[in-house]
């Protein structure tokens, strides 16, 4: 064989290989099946009010609904949250286990292709295989609403399939958590609750120039659009207790006595304010974790 034709070979392997690297479909459980039994419909309810669900998929017009429509201005164009009614045309009636848990737990749409991290993927990835079915037996219980939500409003070159590039690079930064070790089962529970369900990070740990999280500075602050994100970092957080961390995700109010402002009102109301005393107990163990830690000798 000419060398030129060896190379050309060579080449079109090593392409085929990054192509099959960055496109092939995640591999989920082909048996899995949503359930329909009251009891993981409930479960589902509660996981979907503490993953905060409703605060951005809520209605335009009931806020009952979670239909969609909200626009989420970022960097990159404006997003809209997609109704997750299950609607067979314009929401997610014709959705199976699978296609839950490729969206949720890898970001990949029904037909192959990528959502873009406007929705919290990369956090959801942590969540359970059942976890994530009794998200979809709720959701699959509800009315089906009929909204059709706007498509982004991105730049030309910011495509689908770009965010399969985006994701190997988000590999490639430290994950939420870094491996840490937690000093008992509740502050384990609130880190489930921080990285993952409610991923707080998603929001409060800037990001750098392609808009993958900065792990370096880990809930520190960010901007969304107009809006800046207060840091909840340890530095941030040196003046709080258990006790006043639980305060906030009931109500809102902070030890200052200032009360939360922006999109936080919308979190709390939708989702904080409604998790269990010991969910809530839960987060604020692992957000004040470095205040009660003890002091080495």
């Amino acid at each position: 064989m000419q060398p030129r034709k060896i190379v050309l070979v060579v080449c079109s392997i090593v392409l085929l290989g990054i192509m099959l690297w960055l496109l092939l479909p995640p591999a989920v459980n082909s048996a899995a099946v949503v359930p329909t039994t009251a009891d993981a419909i409930a479960r589902g309810q509660y996981l979907v009010t503490a993953g905060g669900c409703i605060s951005c998929h809520h209605g335009i017009e009931r806020e009952t609904e979670i239909s969609g429509g909200l626009a989420v201005e970022t960097d990159y164009g404006n997003f809209y949250a997609p109704n997750i009614t299950p609607d067979a045309d314009t929401g997610i009636g014709t959705w199976t286990a699978q296609d839950f848990l490729q969206a949720l737990q890898h970001g990949r749409t029904p037909s192959g292709s990528f959502y873009y991290p406007a929705f919290p993927y990369r956090a959801y990835a942590g969540l359970s295989e059942g976890e994530v079915l009794d998200i979809a037996a709720y959701l699959m219980s509800l009315q089906p609403v009929v909204n059709v939500v706007p498509v982004p409003e991105v730049p030309w070159w910011l495509t689908r399939w770009v965010m399969a590039g985006w994701n190997r690079l988000a590999d490639l930064q430290p994950q939420p958590g870094n491996g840490e070790e937690y000093a008992d089962e509740l502050t384990a529970r609130g880190a489930h609750l921080a990285y993952h369900l409610g991923h707080c990070g998603e929001c409060h740990t800037p990001r750098n120039s392609l808009g993958i999280p900065d792990m370096s500075r880990e809930f520190a602050g960010a901007e969304l659009g107009d809006e800046v994100i207060e840091p909840i970092n340890a530095e941030a957080l040196a003046d709080w207790t258990v006790d006043s961390f639980d305060l906030f995700l009931l109500i809102g109010l902070k030890p200052d006595e200032e009360f939360a402002g922006g999109d936080m009102n919308e979190v709390i109301e939708h989702n904080t304010s409604k998790l269990t005393d010991a969910d809530r107990d839960a987060l604020a163990a692992f957000f004040t974790r470095q205040q009660h830690a003890p002091v080495a000798p």
